[in-house]
């Protein structure tokens, strides 16, 4: 389990919130068992610490004055355009009791398929998985070696550690190799033809009017 530090949070506001965002501290929330707590972190810490042992990382956060909690990175809000985080919310987590997250789906590999021609088609590129903390792998890789031309991996054919179940149906599919599909070129003057043609017989009935209108 990988350690972060947290300081309670008194002060609450978007006023407050604006002035203690930086470099080394940002806004958060814990919740999950117990309690509501507002608290800061470094925000470097935890992108490093999860950059390390993943998105999914088991995290002990060490608050001040307060006893140590066992929880997962939730959810974050990024910057929209500068590389920076502005808020962080974590699930407090009963270790001993099974969760539900997501985990990235990474392609391993060149298929085959791929090298005869075919586009390869990323469908799935997160499961969702259950497992205690622990067991929740940092991500599912899926081997493209033995992918041929026009088939399918599915949810089913993938391998998860022990001990996690996938939730999604196992039915899905989660790559496909396929041949690109040529479009057929319509012959030169074809649609020169046709549109002589509907200008043709949108005219009539107009025609068709002007002379009952002469009679």
């Amino acid at each position: 389990m990988s350690a972060l530090a947290g300081k309670l949070r008194e002060v609450t506001g978007k006023s407050a919130i604006r002035k203690i965002r930086n470099d080394e501290t940002m806004p958060a929330v814990m919740y999950g068992l117990k309690d509501n707590i507002n608290l800061t972190v470094n925000p470097k810490e935890l992108k490093k610490l999860l950059l390390e042992n993943g998105r999914n990382a088991l995290i002990e956060l060490n608050i001040d004055g307060d006893a140590s909690r066992s929880v997962v990175l939730k959810e974050y809000q990024a910057h929209p355009i500068k590389a920076a985080w502005l808020h962080a919310d974590f699930l407090e987590v009963d270790i001993t009791k099974k969760i539900r997250v997501k985990v990235p789906v990474i392609l391993v590999g060149v298929a085959p398929g791929e090298k005869m021609g075919g586009i390869v088609n990323h469908i799935m590129r997160q499961l969702e998985v259950e497992s205690i903390p622990k067991n929740i792998p940092e991500k599912i890789e899926v081997p493209m070696g033995e992918l041929q031309l026009n088939q399918v991996i599915h949810v089913s054919d993938l391998v998860v550690g022990e001990n996690v179940d996938i939730i999604n149906p196992l039915g899905e599919a989660v790559v496909t190799v396929h041949e690109e599909k040529v479009k057929e070129e319509k012959p030169e003057g074809e649609e020169g033809e046709l549109g002589e043609e509907a200008e043709a017989a949108a005219a009539a009935p107009a025609d068709a009017a002007a002379k009952k209108e002469d009679g």
